[in-house]
């Protein structure tokens, strides 16, 4: 059994995959299994998986359902459903990991305890320059300082969030404020996870679904978010932003006022 399962959500751009992967290969925690969390991308996906897994270091599996729009919340419980490992990691195909990604969330585990990270949002100018090779290199973690000067005179952003900090003085320092539960950057035992019956499957758009849902009803059930600021970073590729429908709101409003932490629209249905 790996000693994690990363789970990634992807949609259609294999490029940002590739990058993700190169993230991967440097990785100081080696045994760990990737499960793509494919939301009905096209063939390319598949095809670039296929090719890959040739030559992989690490163990990878494609969970895939047909397009029929915003199901990422669907195709997560199915990866879920896949993972092998008792503490699973889930990111998004276009967050980089930082080499240390991995080995801080997996060194963080605890039961009952969920760990979130922060990420550098990168310009769209950034992420042209980055390629699978340069990415191997370390070549981000290198040029922090390119990307505070593109903060100021481009359109990177949160670039602090990128300063991966060893000291433990500092670390703790940096996390006393308590933080919300990103999407694309949580781990927790999967026992946890299982046990609100994973993610709600009524979401069907981007956004509060994937994170601030999971957040409340995990918090219901005892869990506690701990923040892993400056310690589980990665790197966020441009993209434009995704508009946040009011339905979203107004069905996590209803999962509020229900205050049920397991979902029946989940991994399992009743």
């Amino acid at each position: 059994m790996p000693k994690t399962s990363l789970i990634i959500a992807v949609y259609n751009n294999k490029k940002y995959l590739e990058l993700v992967f190169a993230g991967l290969e440097r990785q100081t925690l080696k045994d760990f299994e990737v499960i793509i969390a494919d939301d009905g991308s096209n063939s390319s996906i598949a095809e670039f998986i296929d090719e890959y897994k040739k030559n992989s270091t690490f163990a990878i599996k494609h969970v895939w359902h047909d397009d029929k729009g915003f199901r990422k919340n669907k195709i997560l419980n199915e990866a879920i459903r896949h993972s092998e490992s008792d503490y699973i990691v889930i990111i998004d195909g276009d967050c980089v990991p930082h080499r240390e990604f991995l080995m801080e969330h997996f060194r963080s585990r605890e039961v009952n305890t969920c760990f979130t990270g922060r990420r550098i949002n990168l310009s769209e100018k950034f992420t042209a320059l980055l390629t699978p090779a340069n990415v191997r290199e370390g070549f981000i973690e290198k040029n922090i300082p390119l990307l505070f000067i593109d903060a100021i005179f481009g359109k990177s952003n949160y670039v602090e969030k990128g300063i991966y900090l060893k000291s433990q003085f500092l670390r703790k320092l940096f996390n006393k404020k308590k933080r919300g539960l990103l999407g694309c950057n949580f781990s927790l035992m999967k026992k946890d996870l299982l046990d609100i019956n994973g993610f709600d499957e009524r979401y069907e758009a981007p956004s509060i679904g994937e994170d601030s849902d999971v957040q409340f009803r995990l918090e219901l059930n005892g869990v506690t978010i701990e923040s892993l600021n400056h310690i589980a970073v990665q790197y966020h590729l441009y993209h434009k932003l995704q508009d946040r429908p009011q339905i979203n709101l107004d069905l996590f409003e209803q999962v509020k006022m229900e205050k049920t932490p397991y979902t029946p629209y989940g991994l399992e249905k009743k």
